[in-house]
């Protein structure tokens, strides 16, 4: 699933090439995602101008000049491809073509757990998926004392309280275990375990993490490529993650003898630590 990084380079690659230019057609091949798109989304949408972009989460927000605002989510293999124009041939997860006067953006999802619709702009937070969205990563009102407040009381995992998007929104399961390892805290460890200065060390840790990633484009594993095609650069940069078995960048144990990074699940997803450095 594209997470925060990915989003992010998502949002700004579909800025920059259609940028605030109007809504000229939709073509809807397939309705059918985690919810159905809206009957009326067409109607709603055409003719439209776009005002502006925004990431809340791991939803792009694309605001119109006729007080709605289109609402997106990639889900677990969705992508939007830029295109100069309408495509002569449609690949076959082609679902949604929006046509724009400065070029066609294509929603491609094999999975079909995505989601595109639309809301009234000043009910935006009404909205189910963002109504109880944690705070964004780089907003300063995330700090030492947050964090602390919203573990203190949770004995799960610090690992599964990070995926938390009421806490802390945009991170997935990738940069999780990236962020405890630079943090070195073991994500084994029960988040109401930390104090102040460890809940400090991810604070600080998410924001660099999650910067250095969107530098990079986001991570390119599986399904997640930019608009324009192109592949993300920062799982060339990953420090534990999918690196089981082999030397984490800090670490100078015999791998031999320590087993090197480790892989659990929790929650029903992969983590990856060193347990050398981790504690």
């Amino acid at each position: 699933m594209p997470e925060l990084p990915e989003v992010e380079t998502v949002k700004r690659g579909i800025a920059d090439f259609i940028g605030l230019s109007r809504i000229l057609d939709v073509k809807i091949r397939n309705r059918s995602f985690r919810e159905k798109i809206p009957d009326d989304f067409r109607e709603k949408i055409i003719n439209a101008a776009i005002l502006g972009y925004r990431r809340i989460g791991k939803y792009i927000v694309i605001e119109l000049d006729n007080a709605l605002s289109v609402i997106w989510h990639l889900g677990m293999s969705g992508r939007i491809k830029t295109l100069p124009d309408y495509p002569l041939e449609l690949e076959k997860h082609d679902h949604v073509i929006i046509k724009t006067e400065s070029g066609c953006l294509v929603y491609n999802d094999p999975r079909r757990f995505g989601l595109i619709t639309y809301t009234q702009t000043d009910e935006l937070f009404s909205f189910k998926g963002l109504k109880n969205m944690g705070l964004d990563p780089f907003d300063e009102k995330l700090d030492e004392s947050y964090l602390f407040n919203h573990f203190k009381n949770k004995k799960i995992a610090v690992k599964v309280a990070l995926l938390d998007q009421s806490i802390i929104n945009g991170i997935g399961n990738i940069y999780a275990s990236e962020i405890l390892y630079a943090a070195k805290i073991s994500p084994l460890r029960e988040a109401l375990s930390l104090n102040s200065k460890e809940c400090a060390a991810i604070v600080a840790n998410t924001r660099i993490i999650l910067q250095k990633a969107i530098d990079n484009g986001g991570s390119t594993l599986r399904d997640y490529h930019k608009p324009d095609g192109s592949s993300g650069n920062f799982q060339s940069l990953h420090c534990v993650y999918n690196k089981t078995g082999q030397h984490c960048p800090e670490c100078k144990c015999d791998v031999n003898k320590s087993g090197g990074i480790k892989k659990t699940v929790q929650g029903g997803r992969s983590t990856f630590y060193c347990p050398m450095l981790q504690k």
